[in-house]
């Protein structure tokens, strides 16, 4: 294929913005840097219907947002009800025994089960067990690190 000087034209100013992005995400500043966190150390959020430890928050040195937190839940619990956002989510659950609704589909998890929603997709969880359930959620994608 080849491309001609008016299509070159045409392209380059699109091309450059997008270098300079990707420019600012490869400098060590601005993306999280390796570490460890501690599950003893993370501090205790409480919410109106959950218990929330924020484990790390920001940018991947490819350009991602990430996020990610710790949740439990009391027996019926739910953090929120059902949504959908650009960013995508997975869920690792520790302990209890939950149910994830993905675009109004039930699917039930328990302690080492993992649940992924991708971009736009609704859906919400809720501890459906008789003990507190705690998972972990990393969410990826624009607007995770929001």
């Amino acid at each position: 294929m080849t491309i001609t000087r008016r299509e070159l034209c045409i392209l380059l100013p699109g091309l450059v913005p997008a270098a300079a992005a990707l420019d600012a995400f490869a400098e060590a500043g601005n993306s999280l840097p390796s570490a460890e966190y501690p599950f003893d150390q993370l501090a205790v959020q409480i919410l109106d219907h959950a218990e929330m430890r924020r484990v790390l928050k920001g940018k991947l040195a490819t350009g991602e947002a990430l996020e990610v937190h710790e949740t439990t839940l009391p027996p019926g619990g739910a953090p929120h009800a059902p949504h959908h956002h650009v960013h995508s989510e997975m869920w690792l659950i520790r302990e209890g025994t939950v149910e994830l609704t993905v675009n109004g589909v039930n699917y039930r998890l328990g302690p080492g089960g993992v649940g992924f929603v991708r971009s736009n997709d609704e859906h919400g969880i809720k501890n459906v067990g008789s003990t507190a359930a705690s998972y972990f959620v990393v969410a990826v994608g624009p607007g995770a690190d929001a």
